[in-house]
């Protein structure tokens, strides 16, 4: 059985929870990779909507273990919260596993995020404000706490101490209320009281699914363009969305990574600041984000909205070598008679296909090409063969654009709104 990877090949948002709650109904163990609650995964299914924020999207299949792996930051607090919300939903959550070496995403994280926007001022990064980047600077500076640490609560209540001294500092000096060690300690414990053996060495799980040949997907939050490493920095997460982040984040020998599935929509979205090349505004925008329902899931803040750009999904693509191409929403653009579709920029007087640095790219100006809509719905279509001339031509110039097939496409949110 393969061992698949679903990557965000846009700016985050692309619909990668649809998918993986698609694949994870044969799957026998999903992992999420890195990131932290800042993702917000929208599921449609016959249980109902679901936002899921560190429980990977398999959850809804009861014969599917769910990992929260190693790479990524953890609210245990909020996990709480979340598992209780979707028990009272009716899912069942004993299939959820978390990582021992995962790093806890603590209080004062959350703080400094918030202070760190505050005193950016016009350069805000527009990060969640949920600490998913101030833990992950812990962790490379060597101040994280790992979920096992949890275990020896003498050693835990001395870590917390020690590290909310050196943080109420920070905190005090820009006049914000200090944080109370007792407190932290008490509610991040009866968290990891409440998890239980849900906290576990998920290496030796991962090791024994590998060996016994079983169906595993790795899901991560954001996309490429968001990546640490090759997005648009400094407008970017903290760790790497790209498949070669998956192996590292989910404890997967890389060369056991045989599909990697990239999840783009038909447009492009973003939420956050950086360059968006391809972004609409005013009318354009909202009827666009109004008529797709481009909310974040985490913040409920409106997404900025653009068109398809395949000068950014192909630079995915160099990075991730995509197997093929899922493709979501491609019902939303059956409202257009006329689809500009974006293939290169322009930099400089001179075209180009290739992905900039973060300053270069916001000097782009992107060129389109005038595609011709399908003006009618997409409802009911059962295959790729039986879409309109014009929607199968538009999947066709992603793929030539871009460089990798379409293997599934998303026409509707509900699971069964997929094309394969």
């Amino acid at each position: 059985m393969p061992v698949t990877a679903v990557v965000g090949a846009q700016w985050g948002d692309e619909g990668k929870g649809k998918i993986t709650d698609l694949l994870a109904q044969e799957a026998d163990l999903v992992i999420r990779y890195q990131g932290g609650n800042n993702a917000g995964h929208t599921v449609v299914n016959d249980a109902g909507t679901f936002k899921l924020h560190l429980v990977p999207s398999g959850i809804f299949n009861p014969s599917c273990l769910n990992v929260i792996g190693p790479g990524t930051v953890v609210d245990l607090q909020v996990l709480c919260k979340e598992i209780a919300g979707l028990e009272a939903q009716g899912v069942r959550t004993e299939n959820i596993r978390v990582s021992d070496r995962a790093h806890l995403l603590m209080p004062w994280h959350i703080a400094l995020d918030h202070l760190d926007e505050r005193e950016r001022g016009r350069q805000k990064l527009g990060t969640t404000g949920q600490g998913v980047g101030p833990a992950y600077a812990d962790k490379v500076a060597r101040h994280g706490i790992q979920v096992y640490e949890l275990r020896d609560e003498k050693a835990f209540r001395a870590r917390v101490a020690h590290e909310i001294e050196t943080k109420n500092v920070i905190l005090e000096r820009f006049g914000d209320a200090p944080l109370e060690p007792g407190k932290v300690a008490d509610a991040v414990l009866a968290a990891a009281a409440t998890l239980g053996d849900r906290i576990t060495d998920t290496l030796s799980l991962v090791e024994a699914a590998l060996h016994r040949d079983a169906n595993i997907l790795l899901e991560g939050q954001l996309g490429a363009m968001r990546d640490l490493d090759w997005g648009i920095y400094p407008y970017v997460t903290s760790s790497n969305p790209l498949a070669g982040g998956a192996a590292v984040g989910a404890g997967i020998p890389p060369r056991r990574i045989t599909r990697v599935i990239g999840v783009v929509k038909a447009y492009s979205t973003a939420v956050g600041e950086g360059p968006f090349p391809t972004e609409l505004h005013g009318d354009e925008a909202k009827a666009l984000r109004e008529m797709a329902d481009e909310y974040g899931a985490t913040t409920g803040r409106p997404r900025r909205v653009g068109w398809f750009d395949a000068v950014a999904v192909r630079h995915a693509h160099r990075l991730n070598d995509f197997t093929e191409i899922a493709v979501t929403k491609l019902d939303i653009l059956g409202a257009y008679k006329q689809i500009p579709f974006c293939g290169e920029y322009e930099l400089d007087g001179r075209r180009t296909t290739n992905m900039p640095p973060t300053r270069v790219l916001e000097r782009v100006t992107p060129r389109y090409e005038t595609l011709p809509g399908w003006s009618r719905s997409l409802s009911g279509v059962g295959d790729r063969a039986h879409l309109p001339q014009e929607a199968r031509d538009y999947l066709k110039r992603i793929e030539e654009t871009v460089g990798a097939r379409v293997g599934m496409v998303g026409i509707g949110p509900e699971r069964g709104a997929t094309i394969i």
